[in-house]
Order: C-alpha cells, then structure tokens, then sequence
C-alpha cells in the first residue's frame, strides 16, 4: 500500500525533484568535480598538493559531519524541512564566498579565503547528503527508484551541459579574473539556494515502518549503527568495492592539468568542453541505465570498473588533444553509473526503511581512502615534476592496478535480496 502511495506520487516528486538537480546541476561544473576549480587555483599559483587538498577536503568534510547529521534527523519522521534547509545553508556558504572575493586582491588572501569557504561548503554538504539520499529513497518505491534517479540525474546533467558552455564562454572573455570569478561564485551560490526551494513542490509518504523516537546520546546512537554495519558483510563488501569512486575524483582534479600542460588543449577548452564532454557521458547513462533501466544494479555496478579502467589505460598508454574528450566523456559516464546506483544500492543491503545512518557512516569507512588517494597522488606530482608527463602516466597507471582490486570486489558483491542471500 505504502509503494502504492508513493507511485502514486512518481510523476510529483519527479518533477520536485528535477527543478532542484536542474538548477545544482547548473552550478556543479563550478565548485564540484570540477575543472574550473582545478584551473582557477593554478591561474593563483597553486601547486599540485594544494589542488589536490580540494577533492580531499570535500570528501573530508562529507565524510564526518553525517554522523551529525544522520542523529539530528534519527527522530524526525519527515524528511522534507530539514533536507531544503540543509541545501539551503550549502548554497549560502558559496554565494558570501563570491561576496567576499570582490573586496579581497592579494593572491594568498584569496587562497586562504577560498579554502575556509570551501570547507564550510564542504561540511555542509556532509551534514547534507545523507538526508538527502535517504529522503530520495523515501519518496521513490524500491521499483521505481531507477527510474527515479535516472529523470533526476538527467535534469542534473542538462543544467550541468548548458553551464559548461557559459564556463567556456567565461574563460575564454575574462580568463580568471577576480572579479568575474566572485560573479561566477555568486551566481553559484544563488542557483543553489533557488534550486532547494522545490524541495517544497514534493510529497513525502510518511512510512509505517518507521523506526521508534530515538532518545539516545549521540556517542551511543553512533555505535549501535556501527555495531549494525560492521556485521552487514554483504555491505562492507560493496563499500570495498566503491572505492573506485574515489579513483574517479581524483582523476577529475587532475587530468585538465595534464591536458593543458603537455597535450596543447587550452584553458578554456579544458574549463569548458571537458566538462560538457562529462556531462554528455552523464546523460547517455541517464537515459540508457537510469530512465530506460538497461541492466541490473549489479551489471551497471561491474560495467563502471571496467570503462574506469579503459580510460585509465587511455590516459596512460594514449593520451592525445583528441582522447581528452572521449576520456572526459568516459568519466561522466561512470560517475553518471555510480551516482544512480549508490543510494538504492544501500538501501538494499540496509534493509530498512530508514538508512541514514548507513549513508552516514558509509563515508566515514572509506574516508582514509577517499581523502587519502587525492592528496597523495597531489603530492606524488610534485616530487616527480622532473619527470613531466610521464609522472601522471606512472600514477594514472598504479590508478588502474587499484581498480583491479575494486573489480574482484564488485564481483562478488551478492545484490540479491536479503531472504534470498541468507539462503
């Protein structure tokens, strides 16, 4: 009856759901996985470490504060308020960051500057995230979650392509000024707080099965979850095995360098037509795995390490001008497949109705990975700058070996259902 409700309301929360991904999607080529953020720091000077502290830094952030966030939301039985409040205060923290750009000049200033908002921006998005998953799971019956995920990430991807040819216009004029890019960030900030406001146009199902009023210490709420967690085989398993997630960051934030370096594509190119290049791959994922459902969870799952690691092995052995763009289209696709599959994939090893806490302490036990891998392969770069062009080759190459280790866990992640696996 319950999934009867909320089929009921597909059509709605679709929609609802849209408007908010459509307008993020607008804003994300600017501050997340991003290459304008990649180029806009070295334009300052910034080494290699310091790039690779933002993809670091982002995945810090997500990564401890959903402990907060999953005990503040442990009694509220809608989700809603707190999900658009939440995105809200995210948006906020970007749009006061472009503010602040406009009386600042100093370079080390603006680099200081831009590392406190962005790790504001980065706690925020971890209180964010898991209430945010989980209210998506909420809103979409387990047979249309897909589905689900696939319009949304579909609208993402939209705003995301028309952003990236504005990016590419962007740069292109003005280079990266100061001043075009405080109007860039808070441009950035005010698509994602008009973004969360439809949040308000959704309808969320209140579910029976919700767990009893939780009246216990933060310090005890957290240790009953991972108690539950660390005797979930089936999930440690694909925990393991979504590593590779963090492989893909890390290559973002690093191969536009790489392009612009040694390869002769331009900065604005490489700020602009890689990412529409990403967000061409994201849509044909949408469309093809997510609105048309093509494959199994765990198809779609194995099916993203392998062309991860086909387009390792491009940056590797074939990088050219030309196989940056099929190797940015590459990389929007597989991140497309990981973040379709991700939430209704712990929903189905959590086997409950409410997995916040599963979507907060996921990050928790991959975060020496996941703000590990970023840093080190920054710092790897700047040791071995004699070598040039061959020492991304060597580390894009150890990249790929990792993946390997991510395949053999895919494999035997057991995707059935849990009365079925317990057999």
């Amino acid at each position: 009856m319950i999934d009867q409700n909320k089929d009921a309301c597909f059509t709605k929360n679709v929609v609802g759901v849209a408007l908010v991904e459509f307008f993020w999607g607008l804003g994300f080529p600017i501050v997340m996985e991003s290459t304008f953020l990649q180029l806009f720091l070295k334009s300052l000077g910034a080494s290699s470490f310091t790039i690779g502290i933002v993809p670091s830094l982002f995945i810090f952030g997500v990564s401890t504060f959903p402990l907060l966030s999953s005990y503040i939301s442990r009694n509220r039985r809608l989700k809603r308020p707190l999900v658009a409040i939440l995105h809200i205060v995210s948006g906020l923290s970007i749009f006061l960051f472009g503010v602040a750009l406009c009386f600042v000049h100093e370079v080390k200033d603006v680099l200081v500057l831009f590392f406190a908002a962005y790790t504001v921006f980065s706690l925020c998005m971890g209180l964010t995230i898991p209430v945010w998953l989980n209210y998506l799971v909420r809103i979409f019956s387990e047979a249309k979650a897909v589905s689900g995920f696939g319009y949304m990430m579909l609208a993402q991807n939209i705003g995301k392509v028309a952003s990236s040819f504005l990016i590419l216009r962007i740069v292109d004029t003005y280079a990266f000024s100061l001043a075009s890019s405080a109007w860039v960030f808070m441009g950035t900030g005010l698509l994602f707080i008009v973004g969360s406001c439809c949040f308000f146009l959704t309808v969320e199902v209140a579910d029976p099965g919700d767990p009893e009023r939780d009246d216990l210490s933060f310090v005890r709420h957290t240790r009953q979850a991972l108690a539950e967690i660390f005797k979930n085989r089936r999930f440690l398993i694909f925990l393991v095995a979504d590593l590779d997630f963090y492989v893909i960051l890390t290559t973002m934030s690093f191969y536009a360098n790489y392009a612009t370096g040694f390869f002769g594509v331009s900065a604005p190119v490489a700020a602009g037509t890689f990412v529409g290049c990403i967000y061409a791959g994201s849509i044909t994922v949408n469309v093809f795995l997510g609105v048309m459902n093509f494959l199994g969870l765990k198809q779609k799952f194995v099916l993203s390490k392998l062309i991860t690691l086909t387009l390792l092995i491009l940056l590797t052995f074939f990088p050219s001008y030309y196989s940056f763009f099929l190797i940015s289209y590459l990389l929007g696709f597989v991140r497309a497949i990981r973040n379709m599959i991700y939430a209704p994939s712990i929903k189905k090893f959590a086997g409950k109705v409410d997995v916040t806490s599963y979507f907060a302490l996921a990050p928790i036990l991959t975060i020496p990975v996941g703000s590990g891998f970023p840093l080190l392969f920054g710092k790897c770069l700047d040791l071995l700058s004699f070598m040039e062009a061959d020492a991304y080759r060597l580390l894009f190459g150890g990249s790929a070996v990792f993946i390997l280790i991510t395949l053999y866990f895919s494999l035997i992640t057991d995707y059935r259902d849990a009365a079925t696996a317990g057999r």
